[in-house]
This record gives structure tokens, C-alpha cells and sequence, in this order.
């Protein structure tokens, strides 16, 4: 039987609060806390004086299932630019590691036991591994006594630990002197864009609510118009999975267009849904929201830019830059925030979790 979005759910701030019975609102709204609480932690570790190591080799980030994979690769590009070591994506500890190279991984498995041996190995050669995973378990105990962990002090469901991961890669780019950010003023952008996005605040006025709104009933595709927001539309199709069982299409806005039906399908998407359509026909048209994100700014993104907006009037742009006044990094940040409060709200919604958020339209 068909069913149809509730969308009114989104504006009835004691419903959307019965729905959430698992309290994912809140949750990911502490993704402020999270940030302090793992600069707290690195602090009372005495990361930066235990990495003050000069130069390293390379970078290890390993990429493990779950919001490891999409922080890895944010974490990359926001290090490209201007990283004057390699860079290494990898899901597991190379052949190649020595006690030159610093290996960094996030993970909310604490029984992930590959993991745990490519960890091990890791110290065993002399690497320096700063590890941000709960304190208990095989993946722990690879590093204990040889390695950094920082261990979640705000408890939040592993699709939510995001801003947890970030934050612990970025407090280790700062203290190897790779990547300059300030972690406190990104904690404060997050509160910030987590009161925007508060349930009780009317869909007009969140942006959370009305990005949800905006992909419902359509495949999101998220097309990047620079690689650090790339990465973030990776990271929100995770979310949109996690949350709504939503499938979006992820791509670098160039490559997304060498793909001529679905760009043919993103020219023609644009379109408001007939709410007069029947929902049983299946005429074979799959809708299609298209959303362009922009994080960094200059002539190269502004060129990209324009040259989408020409190629794609249908398009919507998501530019953080515009909204607040920040680096890259904070921006990438709140706006991988937005869509994870999205996500929430779209399942919430939808029905795909919390409290049935779908109904089914009366049948005589």
C-alpha cells in the first residue's frame, strides 16, 4: 500500500518529541559537547607534547565501517591542500609502517579484532596511534600502554559520533602541526546550528527541517562542487541511510555530469511533485533533488560554481559560507551537523524510526 510522508509531524514539536523515543534530536545536537569533551580529553592526555615527534613520514587514517569512513575522508581533503606529508587512506595498517609515520583511527566497534591486530602491529613497529574508540574491548587493548586513545566521555549512538571522530582527527593534525584549526570555535558553530535546528522551531525557520522536506520523496543527489564538500556529501548519505533509508548519489559535480541520464534526470528533477498524481502510477520516473554543496570559497569554487548553476538552473546551492563566517573546517562541520539533523527529521517522518511518522491514505 502506498504510503505518504507526515510531513506535519515536523511542526508539532510534542509529537516529533513522543516519536524520538530514542532521543536522537538531542543527541545529535551534542555534537558541540563532543568536540569539547575529546579537546578536554587530548588535553589531559598531553597529545600535542606526546606527538611532538617534527615532521612525520606520512599519515595513516584507517577507514573502517561507519562514520569512520566518511570523517577519514573529510579529514583527507581538508589535509590536501597544503599537507606537506603524504596522506594515506587506508582500511587497514600498511605492509609499510615504521616509527616514522603516525596512524590515526576512529572507530565505535570495540570488537573489531582486524582492527585491533592492525592497530597492534602498528605500535609494534614503533608508530605513533592515536586511537578514538571506547575504552573497552580488543581495539583498545591493541594500544594500551603503547598508543593514545580517546575514549567517548558524551554517549551518543555510533552514527551520531561524527563530531567525537572529527574532533579527535583535527586535535592530531594541530599537534603534528599539519592542520591549523580552533576546536572550541568549532564547538560553538555546532551549538550554534544546533539551536537553528531545534524541534520546536517552525520548518521555515530550520534549516534541518526544511533540508528534509526539501529530499522527501526524492533521491538526493548530492553533487560536490570542491572535494572538502564532497566528502560532506558522503558523510550524509550516510546519515540519510542510517536515519531515513534514503539512497542519495554522491559525486564531484564534473563526474556527475559525464553521466548524461542522470544528468538528463537532475535537468528535469526539478520540478515540484503533481500532488494530484496518482501514487500507483509507475510510469518509471524516479524524482530527483538536486543539491550542490560548496564549502571552500575562491575563483576556483566560484568558477565551478557558476559553470553548475549555468549547466543546472534547477539546482540548489548549500554554501555555509554564506550563512556564517568561519574556515573550512568549521563550515564542513556544521553542515555535515545540518544533514545528520536532517536525516533525523526525515526519519522521524517517514517512520523509519522512532514512532510511526507514515500513514496510509484512507482506501474505500
Amino acid at each position: 500500500m502506498p504510503t505518504v510522508l507526515d510531513d506535519t509531524l515536523l511542526d508539532d514539536p510534542a509529537r516529533l518529541a513522543e516519536a524520538d523515543s530514542s532521543g536522537l534530536l538531542r543527541a545529535a545536537a551534542m555534537a558541540g559537547a563532543q568536540v569539547r569533551a575529546a579537546a578536554e580529553l587530548a588535553a589531559e592526555l598531553e597529545l600535542s607534547e606526546r606527538l611532538d615527534m617534527g615532521r612525520p613520514r606520512a599519515v595513516v587514517l584507517i577507514d573502517r565501517p561507519g562514520v569512520s569512513r566518511t570523517l577519514t575522508r573529510l579529514l583527507a581533503a581538508l589535509l590536501a591542500p597544503s599537507c606537506p606529508v603524504p596522506v594515506v587512506v587506508a582500511e587497514v595498517v600498511p605492509s609499510w609502517i615504521g616509527a616514522l609515520d603516525v596512524v590515526f583511527a576512529h572507530t565505535d566497534d570495540p570488537g573489531d579484532r582486524e582492527l585491533a591486530a592492525s592497530l597492534e602491529r602498528a605500535a609494534r613497529y614503533g608508530a605513533s596511534v592515536v586511537l578514538s574508540a571506547p575504552s573497552e574491548g580488543p581495539v583498545a587493548a591493541a594500544v594500551a600502554g603503547k598508543g593514545i586513545l580517546l575514549a567517548p566521555r558524551i554517549p551518543v549512538p555510533a552514527e551520531l559520533a561524527f563530531p567525537r571522530g572529527l574532533a579527535a582527527g583535527l586535535l592530531t593534525a594541530n599537534a603534528l602541526g599539519l592542520l591549523m584549526s580552533d576546536v572550541q570555535a568549532l564547538a560553538d558553530q555546532l551549538d550554534l546550528e544546533a539551536g537553528k535546528d531545534y524541534l520546536a522551531r517552525d520548518s521555515f525557520e530550520n534549516p534541518a527541517k526544511a533540508l528534509a522536506l526539501r529530499v522527501a520523496d526524492r533521491v538526493p543527489l548530492l553533487w560536490g562542487l570542491d572535494p572538502v564538500a564532497v566528502a560532506v556529501g558522503e558523510h550524509a548519505a550516510h546519515a540519510f541511510a542510517a536515519h531515513a533509508a534514503t539512497v542519495c548519489d554522491v559525486e564531484d559535480y564534473r563526474q556527475a555530469l559525464a553521466r548524461p541520464a542522470l544528468r538528463r534526470a537532475a535537468q528535469s528533477g526539478g520540478a515540484e511533485r503533481d500532488i494530484f498524481a496518482d501514487p500507483d502510477d509507475s510510469s518509471g520516473d524516479i524524482p530527483t533533488r538536486l543539491l550542490l554543496l560548496s564549502v571552500r570559497t575562491g575563483p576556483a569554487t566560484d568558477a565551478a560554481r557558476f559553470q553548475a548553476e549555468d549547466l543546472l538552473p534547477g539546482a540548489d546551492v548549500i554554501a555555509p559560507a554564506e550563512e556564517i563566517e568561519a574556515d573550512e573546517i568549521v563550515r564542513a562541520a556544521v553542515l555535515a551537523l545540518r544533514f545528520e539533523l536532517a536525516a533525523v527529521y526525515l526519519g522521524l517522518a517517514a517512520g523509519s524510526i522512532g514512532g510511526a511518522g507514515r500513514f496510509a491514505p484512507a482506501t474505500a
